[in-house]
């Protein structure tokens, strides 16, 4: 999701909801409940060998949260859209994992879809914002043709191969490429995709809009196999649209869809780019610039995956806390009055509000990322969200585990909630940029560099003082 900068408290420290926020969390909260809830039960209806017919099944309710502005609110303002700060993005994604984390990944996953476009709408000049707005029409609509309006981005990113080491010196780089036709003012696209949720459309014919990352191969020092020097410099990404897709019979194929054990309405198949011709005004990040802003977007989606993780600890609060309630196992007592089980249960309470903690401070920070007061850089503000996406992620398995271990026996019941909760929390640690690949090394590169300072984040740069 965007964001745009919130004014500093001037109260200091605070953790109270503004009525913004406190409006948000209801609207989420309702959505959750009464639109997100209820298309579970319809996707549940096709066996999990049929992916593809779980991921159409949560179209009616992606289609009654485009009605509902919330496709439109993952648009920034400068484009158009409604998006207001990561502060509220993350209260809105926590109360939709609270309770049904798969159709509601599609909806977020849209958002990053978009975030690449935000973030270039934000330092570009008025032609180039009224350029992006163009592609923006179906997200700026809340009912478009009709009411089954379900426009759908994605962020094309990873690859059948990985992408954790696409821009190391020598190495292969990403494999989906595009060359330069001066002839016809065109790129021209190949290679394959998978992961990238959404990616394929709800016809699986393509989405709406696509933001493509892959590699310039125009020049004459270009390897189609890579080895690149310097492959950051070579990183790009174009806007492939539906509209381009369907002109070109055959360009746009998918080899395979996905059975996941969690998320298991979600979409992100494999798919293959042949031949896609699009014109030079649909490159969105030209060649040098694509991975800054691809990473940049997923800097975003960090403190997200953090409310993610969080939802999800707070689910597996709620249910097993319920059950050591009314459960006495036999006993005299219930459940909770058992040491043990009261210690795993208040880990989890813990860990949820710790968690809860640090993505509202995360998302504060990227909120004012566009600002340098008290000198704090942006690397210490993306430490935050990077903090945010790796604690919560596997805190969230630690919290369910812990839950089963406090139920014991009957949470392995596919009746109870905790398998469910357990599949759904494994994929935090390793999507959205896995941790041990992309998000520690990103850590790991900020802490080595000379001018790091740990806490500036918190208390201002030490060297402004």
């Amino acid at each position: 999701m965007a964001s745009e900068a919130a004014p500093k408290s001037a109260s200091g420290i605070s953790f109270a909801l503004s009525p913004s926020e406190s409006a948000t969390r209801t609207a989420a909260a309702s959505l959750a409940q009464n639109v997100l809830l209820p298309s579970r039960a319809q996707y549940l209806a096709h066996p999990p060998t049929q992916p593809d017919k779980r991921f159409q099944a949560t179209r009616p309710a992606y289609s009654t949260a485009t009605a509902a502005g919330l496709i439109k609110a993952q648009v920034s303002p400068l484009l158009g859209g409604n998006a207001s700060s990561l502060v509220e993005a993350s209260i809105l994604v926590e109360e939709c994992y609270a309770v049904e984390p798969s159709a509601a990944l599609t909806i977020f996953a849209t958002g990053l879809g978009l975030t690449p476009l935000n973030i270039v709408a934000s330092q570009a000049t008025a032609e180039r914002k009224t350029e992006l707005a163009e592609f923006l029409a179906p997200f700026l609509s809340t009912t478009g043709n009709g009411s089954d309006h379900a426009p759908l981005a994605s962020l094309v990113f990873s690859e059948p191969g990985g992408v954790a080491n696409v821009l190391e010196p020598g190495g292969k780089g990403f494999q989906t490429t595009a060359k330069f036709d001066s002839q016809t003012d065109e790129w021209v696209i190949n290679g394959e995709k998978m992961w990238a949720t959404n990616s394929a459309g709800w016809d699986f014919q393509g989405c709406d809009l696509a933001c493509v990352v892959c590699r310039d191969i125009s020049t004459s020092s270009s390897d189609a196999n890579g080895g690149d020097e310097k492959p950051i410099d070579k990183v790009m990404i174009i806007l492939v649209t539906r509209a381009d897709l369907d002109r070109q019979p055959g360009s746009f194929e998918l080899l395979k869809h996905i059975t996941m054990p969690g998320h298991t309405s979600v979409s992100g198949p494999h798919i293959r780019y042949t031949n896609v011709r699009v014109p030079s005004k649909n490159v969105l990040c030209p060649p040098g610039q694509g991975a800054q802003i691809a990473f940049a977007s997923f800097d975003a989606s960090a403190v997200l995956v953090g409310a993610m993780g969080v939802g999800i600890m707070r689910a597996a609060f709620d249910a097993a806390l319920k059950f050591a309630k009314t459960d006495d196992r036999g006993g005299a007592v219930p459940l909770l009055e058992r040491q043990a089980v009261a210690d795993l249960l208040s880990g989890i309470k813990m860990q949820t509000e710790a968690g809860r903690a640090l993505t509202w401070k995360a998302a504060w920070a990227m909120d004012h990322a566009a600002q340098s007061d008290e000198g704090v850089g942006y690397d210490a503000r993306r430490e935050l969200a990077l903090a945010a996406k790796v604690w919560c992620s596997e805190a969230a398995v630690k919290a369910v585990t812990d839950a089963i271990n406090a139920v014991g026996i009957t949470a392995y019941d596919v009746d109870q909630p905790f398998a469910e909760l357990l599949n759904n929390a494994v994929v935090l640690p390793i999507f959205d940029g896995g941790n041990v690949g992309i998000r520690r090394r990103h850590l790991q590169q900020i802490m080595s560099s000379p001018t790091y300072d740990p806490w500036s984040a918190t208390y201002g740069s030490t060297s402004a003082r």
